[in-house]
């Protein structure tokens, strides 16, 4: 039986027999470029019940090696008097000891761990690698996103998309908009058995998210921020009532679902707080790409609404739902004019047979994997995240009533066996695809314990998805595997599900 044991599976792993022993935590040293690469696995290692010092081996050493030509790649040689990492980057170097890690957590016995002779090559079989946390519907502390950033870097996981805003709740201060944090940001609580006179919510400070973001680039995980936009915002409205079609009165939702009232297409005051809305995401977060929404808009109110069918009229506009067209390329604009990269959700593929779609629009495909395919075969990057293919971790992980979650089913192995590149692409659309995510909508997820639940272990299976290549890919391997990966993660605290895979 194989003595390393990780996940995500390496490109591959050649056990050279022996061990490397070491008692109390190692010293990381090497070549300068990694410091603080070195530095964060030292305060990860540093965390784990363990005393400084040992017996004098060399520990963990960080080798430049310009011979490794993936960016993200690494090799690790462990011997049996020191563990070498090498990579030609520093994002590589961070994978390289973040798999290190993983092997003390599955070796150590008290102040003591030892990990197997091996020679190890990894490298990425996709460049976006992400896991979405919905802190809308309910929200989580910031201890517990760092948490979570944490985890998923271990996984080498690279993106946290970060949905900040829907209908019960914005999270997000705004520079001149300060009713969506005193208002928006705060919903009553539908949990409550004595009545509906309870407020829940909240917001993260301008100093909280720059401690998310510093905290998630420090183990090269780029935050990816959302705000939902023109439908799901009965917090915006709530907030600034003129900003509807009707004028209100409006509400900050307490339910969940899809709702008829959304920003008033015809009213030229949503592009000033659009404007004031990525302003602040561009101060507050230096990743290229901002996600803009664009789901599940329901079209009722513009039907009726004499604006909107004014500006249809002055655009030229047959259809309805063109309007959300023409706001999206707007959005992707002003996106632009700011440097940044829009990502929608599949719904921004439609309408659009009249302006069409901004080509650099990155098109994350959700309803199932047809807006992929769709959008990669018009020219557009594709993000893969189909609730259908197990990429929805609030769905029970289970089929009983006793386990949280909502909606459906998805087990584990549905999770193992997501593909970004489905058999339906041609070679040029397969690379189009950036990669895929997890998803955690939170309507039924209110606490940070329960959310672990539901992201462990089925986040280790999309993490394999999208790193290991599928030629080392097996379901039958990864559950071999799994049970040591379990113990990585009790050493974490991590709450798990431990149920049946299928």
């Amino acid at each position: 039986m194989e003595q390393i044991q990780l996940i995500p599976q390496p490109v591959s792993v050649r056990e050279t027999g022996g061990f490397f022993r070491h008692r109390g935590v190692p010293a990381v040293s090497g070549d300068a470029a990694f410091a603080e690469e070195m530095q964060v696995v030292s305060e990860q290692l540093s965390a784990l019940p363990m005393s400084q010092g040992g017996f004098g081996q060399t520990g963990v050493v960080c080798v430049l090696d310009t011979s490794i030509s993936e960016e993200e790649g690494y090799a690790v040689s462990i011997v049996h008097d020191r563990v070498a990492v090498s990579a030609s980057a520093r994002k590589g170097m961070f994978n390289g000891l973040q798999t290190v890690r993983q092997l003390i957590l599955a070796g150590r016995e008290g102040n003591t761990f030892c990990i197997p002779c091996a020679e190890i090559r990894d490298e990425p079989r996709f460049v976006w690698r992400g896991c979405m946390l919905d802190t809308s519907r309910h929200f989580y502390s910031v201890s517990f996103i760092k948490k979570l950033i944490d985890l998923a870097a271990l996984h080498h996981l690279n993106v946290f998309h970060w949905h900040l805003t829907d209908d019960q709740g914005w999270r997000l201060p705004v520079n001149g908009y300060p009713a969506l944090t005193e208002i928006g940001a705060w919903r009553e609580d539908r949990r409550t058995t004595w009545g509906n006179d309870r407020l829940v919510g909240g917001f993260y400070s301008k100093e909280e998210i720059q401690e998310i973001v510093d905290f998630a680039a420090s183990r090269h995980v780029e935050v990816v921020p959302e705000v939902d936009l023109p439908g799901h915002s009965s917090a915006i409205l709530a907030s600034y009532p003129e900003l509807g079609c009707t004028g209100g009165p409006y509400r900050v939702e307490d339910r969940f679902g899809i709702f008829d009232d959304v920003l008033c297409a015809g009213n030229d005051r949503i592009f000033d707080l659009f404007e004031a809305i990525f302003d602040t995401l561009a101060e507050l977060f230096p990743s290229s790409y901002v996600h803009i929404g664009g789901d599940e808009v329901k079209f009722g109110r513009w039907e009726v609404c004499p604006k909107c069918h004014a500006r249809m009229q002055k655009l030229g506009l047959e259809k309805v739902p063109q309007l959300q067209s023409w706001i999206t390329v707007r959005l992707v604009q002003m996106l632009r004019e700011r440097g940044k990269t829009a990502i929608g959700w599949d719904e921004v593929l439609e309408g659009t047979e009249k302006l069409g779609l901004p080509q650099d629009l990155v098109v994350m495909s959700w309803r199932g994997q047809e807006g992929g395919i769709e959008a990669s075969s018009k020219g557009h990057r594709v993000i893969m995240t189909p609730l259908t293919d197990g990429c929805y971790l609030n769905f029970k992980p289970l089929d009983s009533r006793d386990e949280p979650g909502h909606l459906e089913v998805c087990t584990v192995s549905q999770s193992y066996r997501m593909d970004p590149v489905t058999p339906e692409m041609t070679a040029e659309q397969a690379a189009l695809v950036l990669g895929g995510q997890c998803n955690l909508w939170s309507e039924v997820i209110y606490a940070s314990r329960i959310a672990e639940y539901m992201l462990f272990p089925r986040l280790c299976a999309i993490a394999e998805a999208l790193w290991s290549p599928k030629d080392v890919r097996s379901l039958d391997s990864f559950a071999r595997r799994l049970p040591a990966h379990r113990k990585k993660l009790d050493e974490l605290d991590v709450n798990q599900f431990r149920g049946p895979l299928s």
